[in-house]
């Protein structure tokens, strides 16, 4: 009596020609990857990203964040694809991302940032004199006689006030940060019917704190991400504080994986603590490694360090996912980020 085995190579050879592999199911694909442009990463991750997911890449200043999502957005417009920047600090460097981005398919979302005709950002730094000044005042009879005005220790009263006057406040603010005034962190907007003399009115607000660049970030980002259309979408929140960050309610993320996963769009999250909890397809920990010199005098790149600290979706080799997630192993690659004058 033939086995089992063999009872199910003569039923799939019958049946190849109209149904193959009528017994043995093909592996199926969870989800969909996108390269990162480095091959060590791509190694690590096995294949990429995962599309429609959000990505979270954690480590401090100096480890390769920025540069690990350049790569990324690099590969992504090469492959004519578009993508959204949503820097909240204003830290990106155009310089640097066109080294290898096609620009015409980035859009760079600066929070913070007046929005500025190009007539007035012509003119920021100038001033203009008024119709006024060039009106001749009517000659008075002065103490000097012959009608030459008023004494002279009476013109100079206000001469400070009329030249500020002259000059637009961009101008005659203070440059340095550390001059502005910066409002505490129990001060609040001012209520309305609160307006005296002297003070600003109901209309006027505070400077900007880092959490209201964040707030903007964070609206910009969902509307993206509801229209559509963005292959990646990098929401650049490491400059900020891991307590700013912490501020943000998990159904945020929750909200973003579902409409990530709907558009198909990754979304990169560039933090110094992970923040999306649960929500997170992929977790990356990037750590700062060493330099890389050339002749011991020439500086050519760093050397990096990441971790896969989490991931919702590993690779199986069995056709069968089993319910239990099963413990994860470290995985660690190692990556170098060149310079451009070493042509490599």
């Amino acid at each position: 009596m033939p086995s089992a085995a063999a009872l199910r190579v003569q039923i799939e050879a019958a049946l190849a020609g109209r149904i193959p592999s009528a017994l043995t199911p093909i592996s199926r694909i969870i989800r969909q990857v996108a390269p990162t442009g480095i091959r060590n990463v791509d190694e690590l991750l096995q294949g990429g990203f995962p599309s429609g997911a959000i990505t979270e890449i954690v480590g401090p200043e100096c480890s390769g964040r920025t540069s690990l999502a350049l790569s990324f957005i690099a590969a992504m417009t090469r492959a004519d694809k578009l993508c959204a920047w949503v820097d909240v600090l204003d830290t990106l460097h155009p310089e640097s991302a066109a080294a290898g981005i096609d620009l015409r398919r980035l859009l760079w979302v600066r929070c913070g940032v007046p929005l500025t005709t190009d007539a007035r950002a012509s003119t920021r730094n100038t001033f203009t004199v008024p119709e006024k000044c060039f009106i001749p005042k009517p000659i008075k009879q002065g103490l000097h006689g012959g009608g030459f005005g008023p004494h002279p220790r009476g013109e100079v009263k206000g001469l400070s006030n009329a030249i500020t006057g002259l000059l637009r406040p961009r101008t005659v603010e203070p440059q340095d940060a550390a001059l502005r005034r910066e409002p505490k962190t129990g001060e609040a907007i001012i209520k309305r019917g609160n307006a005296q003399p002297g003070k600003p009115n109901k209309k006027t607000l505070l400077a900007a704190k880092p959490w209201a660049r964040l707030d903007q970030a964070l609206r910009v980002t969902d509307l993206l991400l509801q229209n559509g259309g963005f292959g990646a979408i990098v929401l650049d929140m490491g400059s900020l504080m891991p307590e700013q960050i912490l501020r943000i309610p998990l159904a945020t993320w929750f909200r973003y994986r579902a409409a990530a996963e709907q558009k198909q769009t990754t979304i990169l999250l560039l933090t110094q603590h992970a923040c999306a909890k649960s929500s997170a397809g992929l977790t990356l920990r990037l750590q700062p490694g060493g330099v890389v010199q050339e002749e011991t005098t020439v500086f050519a790149g760093i050397e990096h360090c990441v971790e896969v600290a989490r991931e919702r979706f590993p690779e199986s080799a069995a056709n069968v996912i089993p319910l239990r997630k099963p413990p994860q192993k470290q995985k660690l690659a190692h990556w170098r980020s060149r310079t451009v004058w070493t042509s490599r």
